[in-house]
């Protein structure tokens, strides 16, 4: 499996999916079509699926003139057929459908949107989690509640931890800083800040990230955790008070 990102509009990803038995060809996420189109031709290769792990314009703005140029399927949430434009394929939590030889399963994971899910690639351990789990960050809670996103999160912490994820932004460089502005001692995100400073400063993708190297340094996978709770006064306090608390003072970061 390749796995291709795609810079789109300010900071966000597309990613090309190339299964290479198959031959089956998708796009996760296509803010916008002019990249992927011209990657696809560059590379010679024809879009059998568009697949949007939630509604929202920065990750479906693509489907329409990508469904129409190349007859692709549009696969999404069976609970937001209504809010994806051109969906073809609904899929419901749990449920499992194949991409070429790959078996994808349906995580729902809401919080950001009440539809928002994660694409997880089950054999190749891959993991497409949109704007829920950010490399050093989860997304801004929009429509669902700070229990469904520290839910969701930690469904996603119970995949394999070699597992690779790709999320929807560009967003690592500034969630380093807020992670290591209240994880100040951790040593491990010290070093993963280093490095994701040199892939920047060469203007290169900072996904996929192993989902090991999140639950060690990602502030918000790590709420349940008592040096985190000590360092946020919150000693004793249930994971949901700390991860409410991590996720207001990211919005005022």
């Amino acid at each position: 499996m390749h796995v291709i990102p795609i810079p789109c509009l300010n900071d966000n990803y597309a990613y090309i999916i190339h299964e290479k038995y198959s031959k089956i060809v998708g796009v996760v996420d296509p803010s916008e079509s002019s990249p992927i189109i011209s990657f696809l031709n560059k590379n010679k290769l024809k879009l059998d699926y568009i697949l949007n792990t939630h509604h929202h314009f920065d990750h479906i703005g693509g489907n329409e003139e990508l469904k129409k140029l190349y007859n692709a399927k549009v696969v999404g949430f069976h609970g937001d057929k209504h809010r994806i434009p051109g969906i073809n394929v609904t899929l419901k939590d749990n449920e499992k459908w194949n991409f070429g030889n790959s078996i994808i399963k349906i995580l729902h994971i809401p919080g950001h949107t009440l539809g928002h899910i994660c694409f997880f690639f089950e054999k190749e351990k891959i993991a497409f989690t949109g704007d829920t789990l950010f490399s050093l960050g989860c997304g801004r809670i929009f429509e669902g509640d700070h229990k469904q996103m520290l839910s969701s999160l930690n469904r996603i912490k119970k995949l394999p931890r070699d597992t690779k994820i790709y999320c929807g932004h560009e967003y690592t460089y500034k969630n380093a800083e807020f992670c290591t502005k209240y994880d100040f001692d951790n040593s491990l995100l010290k070093v993963k800040f280093e490095e994701i400073k040199k892939l920047r400063l060469k203007n290169l993708p900072t996904t996929p990230t192993l989902l090991e190297d999140e639950l060690k340094s990602n502030i918000f996978l790590r709420c349940d955790q008592n040096d985190i709770k000590i360092k946020l006064n919150m000693k004793n306090e249930e994971e949901y008070k700390v991860f409410r608390k991590v996720r207001d003072l990211k919005d005022i970061f």
